[in-house]
């Protein structure tokens, strides 16, 4: 028996594509929720991928979630809350963490025992509209190229938050990105090429200042393997 999804949405033009795919549409805002935000929450688990970095706003939606039938929540954030300190960064590593509205948001989720929260860290996302031989117009610098890339396609991100749900795997915290970490100039070269397009304009600069992001936790929890481990032999 299939699973009845609600969806929110910050515009009423997506509603049709939503309902064409059997998906309740909702309008929420995190800066200001809706009046009928107690029938949104009527669920057993909540997906949260909103990318508003509006603390408050969270806080208020963490109250309500607690206060409603939600019993697991996954929040989705990024690998942008570790520092580049020219090392690799595993789960373990608070004292690694940068101060961000987004790791505060994290915190409000983290603390909240009234729910069950796991949080997914993806690296900058690639596949279908977001191909990264399209990132970088001719005028654009690529900034640090020798520093090392943490990305991870759409296609392992919507397989690893259905692993999370499916395996019940809940009060985790899982760095999610490719295994392969070439660096931004070999990378974005060969995306550039790969679509006929201009290789990009490197910064050069001496500085090297990086960060190498482990997924090791998310395979060996989930016994997951990477739809695309290797970054290089993506096609777009």
């Amino acid at each position: 028996m299939g699973a009845h999804v609600k969806a929110s949405t910050t515009s009423k033009n997506r509603f049709p594509e939503l309902a064409c795919s059997k998906i309740e549409p909702f309008i929420l805002n995190v800066g200001c929720l809706p009046n009928n935000l107690h029938d949104f929450l009527r669920s057993k688990i909540l997906i949260i991928n909103i990318p508003s970095k509006n603390v408050e706003g969270f806080s208020i939606l963490v109250s309500e979630i607690a206060n409603s039938a939600i019993e697991k929540v996954l929040l989705v954030s990024s690998t942008s809350v570790y520092k580049n300190a020219n090392k690799t960064h595993y789960e373990a590593d608070d004292e690694e963490l940068s101060p961000s509205p987004l790791l505060k948001i994290e915190n409000l989720f983290r603390k909240n025992t009234s729910f069950k929260t796991t949080i997914v860290r993806f690296g900058g996302l690639i596949g279908y509209k977001r191909n990264p031989g399209r990132f970088f117009d001719k005028g654009k610098f690529v900034a640090n190229p020798e520093a090392y890339v943490n990305l991870i396609h759409r296609d392992d991100c919507i397989q690893i938050i259905s692993q999370v749900i499916a395996q019940d795997i809940w009060g985790e915290v899982f760095n999610c990105c490719a295994d392969s970490h070439p660096t931004k100039r070999e990378f974005y070269t060969q995306a550039a090429k790969k679509i006929g397009a201009p290789t990009p304009d490197f910064e050069n600069s001496g500085v090297k200042s990086f960060k190498i992001i482990s997924n090791q936790k998310v395979k060996r929890t989930l016994n997951y393997e990477f739809l695309h481990p290797d970054l290089m032999e993506i096609q777009f």
